[in-house]
């Protein structure tokens, strides 16, 4: 033993022993340890919690379930989405995209099962949580995530007026779209527009492609209007789903609408509920008369050129400096400065090709002039009213100009 004392030696192997048995009950409690950490497979994480604060590990008899499976791909934006509960009932479900926006949805009475109350989006990955419970207060949860489809075809939206632009009180909320549509419930619940102070506003489609928005009278002076466009995923035709998500908002100005009378050639400027000025004007010839009817500034240019061959008049005229134009219709109607015709025709003689023609100086450079005066003091939106015309009343969707309906016609 190499002169080492019996007793030292025994009781070095007892401690090499002891060491050994240590590291053998460490082991074995990492196992356990690991053992307890694992877990989940590929249909999404579920478990039970006890109800209890005493260790009660009863297992929950509700079961969740969730539609579309975990991990799918290329879901459908609507329709597919449903979360269920069995033996018990959902108390929690939330939905959200991979920047936390949650989607709106609506619980059954029974509790029983969930939907979403509108569409999805495309080409988004969305993490679902729910939490049922039975009768006995025992929660199963589970928590699955899914990817939406990837449109091959899309389209999107023009809208007028654009955000933060002050315009009159006619105007309307106007969006044509790229791509006619076939499913325009789908649309418009995907469109909300919404005014300050707070006013019935409804929606009316122009054939498949065009859909306006708009009050029973004209907005309030002052009124801030929002519109949300959400068609990101809302398939308005076949295989055609939206592209847009986006918000804008546009402010009413001061109300003014000028009233045209074709028969004693002038208009009149109504602001605010006062008439602040008359202007003679020269309306449309015996055999070009001008539309009678409610029409709406969309466009203002101060220097423009017209051109007959473009409306249906061949060779008979093309200006290439007309000054101070504001369109009032898609057919050509407008209201401009005209510095070609006498001054005498202005109040006593109507000449024009159907539009409202007022006194103008070439390169609308007089401010003094009526056309000047009054294009410095209309916007975008303002109402010109034609009346005592020879001529029809002016179709609604010729121009934004659909106040030439009325409001049950509008709304059916």
């Amino acid at each position: 033993m190499n002169g080492q004392p019996i007793s030292a030696a025994f009781a070095g192997r007892r401690s090499r022993r002891a060491i050994r048995g240590l590291g053998a009950l460490a082991t074995g409690t990492m196992l356990l340890v690991l053992t307890a950490c694992g877990g989940g497979d590929d249909k999404g994480a579920s478990g039970s919690v006890g109800a209890g604060s005493g260790g009660d590990t009863a297992a929950s008899q509700a079961v969740v379930a969730i539609a579309p499976k975990d991990g799918a791909d290329a879901v459908a934006t609507n329709g597919a989405l449903k979360v269920t509960a069995e033996k018990g009932k959902l108390t929690t479900v939330t939905v959200a995209d991979s920047e936390g926006h949650e989607v709106e949805g609506k619980m059954s009475a029974d509790g029983a099962s969930w939907e979403p109350t509108g569409h999805l989006s495309a080409s988004t990955k969305y993490k679902v949580h729910a939490i049922a419970k039975d009768s006995a207060g025992l929660e199963s949860a589970k928590d699955t995530s899914f990817t939406t489809l990837v449109p091959q075809n899309t389209f999107i939206g023009q809208y007028t007026p654009e955000n933060g632009q002050t315009v009159g009180v006619g105007m309307p909320v106007s969006i044509r779209f790229s791509r006619g549509i076939t499913d325009p419930e789908a649309v418009e619940r995907g469109i909300k527009v919404t005014a300050e102070p707070a006013v019935d506003i409804e929606g009316h489609w122009f054939g498949n492609d065009r859909l306006d928005f708009r009050p029973e009278d004209y907005w309030a002076a002052g009124t801030k209007v929002t519109v949300q466009l959400n068609l990101d995923g809302v398939e308005g035709r076949p295989g055609v789903y939206g592209k847009q998500k986006k918000t804008f908002s546009f402010t009413i100005g001061r109300r003014q609408v000028s009233t045209v009378d074709a028969s004693a050639k002038t208009m009149k400027i109504e602001r605010d509920g006062a008439v602040i000025k008359t202007i003679p004007i020269s309306a449309g010839a015996p055999s070009t008369t001008t539309y009678n009817g409610q029409m709406v500034i969309s466009e203002k240019f101060k220097i423009t050129r017209m051109n007959g061959a473009t409306v249906g008049f061949g060779g008979e005229y093309d200006i290439k400096d007309v000054p101070h134009a504001m369109r009032l219709s898609n057919s050509g109607t407008f209201i401009h400065g005209n510095y070609w015709g006498s001054p005498s025709i202005f109040g006593t003689t109507n000449t024009s090709h159907g539009c409202v023609g007022l006194r103008d100086a070439r390169g609308a450079g007089d401010s003094s002039m009526p056309a000047a005066w009054f294009f410095d003091h209309s916007l975008i939106g303002d109402v010109v009213v034609v009346k005592n015309s020879r001529d029809k009343q002016i179709q609604p969707d010729n121009g934004l100009n659909g106040w030439n309906m009325s409001w049950s016609e509008w709304k059916a």
